[in-house]
């Protein structure tokens, strides 16, 4: 089955002074590089700090921006090449959820709906019967009268999203579609985009700063860094194996990583040896047989484990009461399947043997 988004090489440049996007005038490359594949029916995540080009991503793939080198396809159009009336119907296909709602004030939440429908130019009674379905779906049938500024966040969102799907679309754009929302109503959203894509099959782009939404909602990950792809792939693996520095401190900002500063000092004043170990493919289950096989017990003093799509990520700190000659021993052992770092010396004990699947 052919890619629904196909990158390759792709990179999009403004010149000085030749766009009102160029920063200061004096021209930037928004995109370098760029090469990846979004498969049909899944749910990719683009995450990256402001200024990483992931707007100017969304950009090439709704074919508002043509690249300056390589080649975009998206469902099955050339953005590069395709004319004016290409590009329109292929935005047409794909539907777009923002940030800010974007709806339509003067209008209630069943003409917010049934706008596109109309541009689309569907019948009264069609239109009618869609919307219906459309707000049951979204859980707003009551709000159907309703203008957008007596709803909530949510609810504003919820109608943006029965809009972006009403002409049935085989591509969705969330772009950076939870940030104005609370944590609970991020939730909410999270839920309904899951089940859109469950039971109606559509594809989904999402681009965020956060990495909460990619590891709750996405089956794989495109992270960004002024302009280029630093890593890239299945979810889990891109944060339990980070190949860049920044994946790294995503994962760390949501796990806490290994303790620094003044925590670190704490910890260590407290006595004991302390030894970090991430928790990927190695659970904590696996440590404890680790400490119980040489005989010791851990305390975990640190650290944090987040779930993405079933799969247990993070770090976790022990203070072990034990000689230290024995915790580097656990520490090597360890380390033949993940990172282990002991504490009282800042000493890293390096990855023996490569965890199987790790590509480092």
């Amino acid at each position: 089955m052919a890619s629904v988004i196909s990158f390759d090489a792709v990179s999009k440049a403004y010149p000085a002074g030749g766009s009102g996007r160029s920063r200061a005038s004096g021209g930037f490359v928004a995109v370098e590089d760029a090469s990846f594949t979004v498969e049909p029916g899944s749910i990719v995540g683009v995450i990256g700090y402001s200024g990483a080009g992931k707007s100017t991503l969304v950009r090439l793939i709704n074919g508002l921006e043509r690249p300056s080198s390589g080649a975009v396809s998206v469902l099955g159009v050339d953005v590069g090449s395709a004319s004016t009336a290409e590009l329109r119907g292929l935005r047409g296909r794909i539907g777009m959820i923002f940030q800010q709602f974007n709806l339509f004030h003067a209008r209630t939440v069943r003409g917010n709906v049934a706008y596109p429908l109309r541009v689309a130019g569907w019948s009264r009674a069609d239109i009618d019967a869609r919307v219906t379905e459309l707000l049951d779906f979204v859980g707003l049938t009551d709000k159907a009268g309703q203008r957008p500024r007596r709803l909530s966040g949510g609810q504003k969102q919820r109608v943006g999203i029965a809009r972006a799907i009403a002409t049935s679309p085989e591509l969705l754009l969330a772009d950076e579609a939870t940030s104005a929302l609370d944590p609970q109503t991020t939730a909410e959203v999270l839920d309904l985009l899951r089940e859109i894509n469950r039971r109606l099959g559509i594809t989904m782009v999402v681009i965020t700063h956060q990495i909460s939404i990619v590891h709750e909602l996405c089956d794989r990950v495109i992270v960004m860094d002024q302009g280029r792809i630093v890593d890239h792939g299945d979810t889990y693996r891109v944060f339990a194996h980070p190949r860049a520095a920044l994946t790294a401190r995503f994962v760390d900002a949501v796990t806490q990583g290994v303790p620094q500063g003044e925590t670190r000092e704490a910890l260590r004043v407290r006595g004991g040896e302390l030894l970090s170990v991430d928790v990927n493919e190695v659970t904590s289950d696996d440590v404890t047989a680790v400490l119980d096989r040489h005989g010791v017990r851990g305390t975990v003093v640190y650290g944090g484990v987040t779930d993405i799509r079933g799969q247990q990520l993070g770090t976790l700190t022990y203070r072990i009461d034990a000689d230290r000659a024995v915790v580097a021993r656990i520490a090597v052992e360890l380390s033949a399947r993940t990172r282990a770092v002991l504490l009282e010396d800042d000493r890293v004990v390096e990855d023996a043997v490569p965890t199987p699947g790790d590509p480092r």
